[in-house]
């Protein structure tokens, strides 16, 4: 057994069942050779230790720009003093599952019972079997939140790195709408690893705007996988920054399956000094007219890596489907790496899609124009590359989480002296 797992049991506390699902993990180890881990290795994860995670004090000035209502976990624990969730209206509950794993209703967590079979998804399979923390949000029909809802994690030194697992779901039911942010937070230098899970189910005729924000410590180490369901006539609009992190890997998995269901996801991969970010989409349309467009922009510079992978399935009787996906990519230094894979699968007929990829560098006739209207080199390359990733955080609706957005992708940027 690896040291990572071995660590990771160590700090089990969970019935039989999540001991029998923690025991299939053990058994099956970590990814070798798998093709969903071709471009990520984890090699020299397995090879390290983890410790439970501590409940430490955080600055609350670290959290003055992100407003209520709020839920934060500091290193994977429910901060309650910092937590806020004032504003939120009458039929949208927010609450910690450690809160409602100590009730008595059994069916306000039984979006747990979900299983992870596969081998190559061992991180989901963890969750699973540990996590015990996390974020519970419904929304009843019909209810209009509209103040974005804030989930902040938190990374904070402690004794010795930590591993913990946040388990999230969010439900709106028929008609209800929910702006989301979460946040990937640090509150120091750290060498934790975070494993978050979030399920989301969006009703009939339902509306998600979710945003996510990887802004983590950059010798973190962070998996997060998101499932999605989305039933007749649902909207579910995402933005994904992925900026932060030594070892980051997002997988989305969206489920269509209701006629005339929207998903637009689009997101933003920065690779600087030796991060390596991967993220993998796997969108699959059921039923008819349901339509999707992806739009990703990837940047790695110095020694890193960006890695993504975007799978479109059109399933048989899917027809009417719309599906749209660009992924371009920017290379920024002769050591960095950039792999993309666009897939589209068809099994229906009548239906519009298109996918592609580009891996290129700054183009050089732009560079001489702004040179030529007087712009020194690096501010005419900071000027484009800033460009390039802008229509991806202008496609966010609320103000205040865009203009947060900008701010984390502003600094990210200056890393890459761009």
């Amino acid at each position: 057994m690896s040291a990572l797992l071995e660590s990771l049991a160590a700090g089990f506390d969970g019935d039989a069942t999540r001991r029998a699902l923690l025991d299939e993990v053990l058994r099956d180890g970590l990814p070798a050779r798998a093709e969903a881990w071709k471009y990520t290795s984890l090699r020299a994860l397995e090879r390290r230790h983890f410790g439970a995670a501590q409940a430490v004090a955080v600055d609350p000035a670290l959290l003055a720009d992100i407003p209520a209502p709020r839920l934060v976990f500091v290193n994977g624990r429910l901060d309650a003093t910092l937590s806020d969730l004032s504003g939120l209206p009458v039929g949208a509950d927010v609450q910690p599952l450690s809160r409602l794993l100590g009730g008595n209703d059994a069916r306000a967590v039984n979006f747990l019972a979900r299983r992870y079979a596969r081998p190559d998804e061992p991180f989901a399979r963890l969750n699973a079997a540990l996590a015990r923390e996390g974020a519970v949000v419904r929304v009843d029909a019909g209810v209009d939140v509209q103040a974005p809802l804030h989930l902040v994690s938190v990374g904070a030194p402690q004794d010795g790195d930590a591993a913990w697992h946040l388990r999230h779901f969010i439900e709106l039911r028929e008609g209800a709408r929910l702006s989301l942010v979460e946040h990937e937070r640090a509150a120091g230098e750290h060498a934790h690893l975070g494993n978050v899970l979030l399920h989301a189910h969006v009703a009939k005729t339902a509306r998600l705007a979710h945003v996510r924000l990887q802004d983590a410590a950059p010798r973190a180490t962070l998996f997060a996988r998101t499932d999605a369901v989305l039933a007749r006539e649902a909207t579910y609009a995402r933005t994904d920054l992925e900026l932060g992190a030594a070892l980051a890997r997002h997988e989305l998995n969206a489920r269509l399956e209701g006629d005339g269901a929207a998903l637009q996801a689009d997101g933003v991969l920065l690779a600087d000094g030796r991060r390596h970010v991967d993220t993998r989409l796997g969108i699959d349309h059921i039923a008819r007219d349901t339509r999707c467009g992806l739009t990703w922009r990837g940047l790695a510079g110095q020694r890193g890596r960006a890695v993504f992978h975007g799978g479109i399935t059109i399933h048989a009787g899917a027809d009417g489907t719309e599906a749209d996906l660009s992924n371009k990519n920017l290379l920024l230094s002769a050591d960095a790496e950039i792999d993309t894979q666009p897939v589209l699968v068809i099994h229906a007929d009548e239906v519009k899609a298109a996918h592609g990829a580009t891996v290129g560098q700054l183009d050089p006739t732009a560079l001489f124009y702004l040179r030529s209207r007087g712009l020194p080199e690096p501010q005419a390359r900071a000027l484009l590359t800033g460009a390039f990733c802008r229509e991806v955080v202008g496609g966010i609706a609320d103000a205040a989480t865009r203009a947060l957005c900008d701010a984390a992708l502003d600094r990210a940027l200056a890393r890459l002296g761009a």
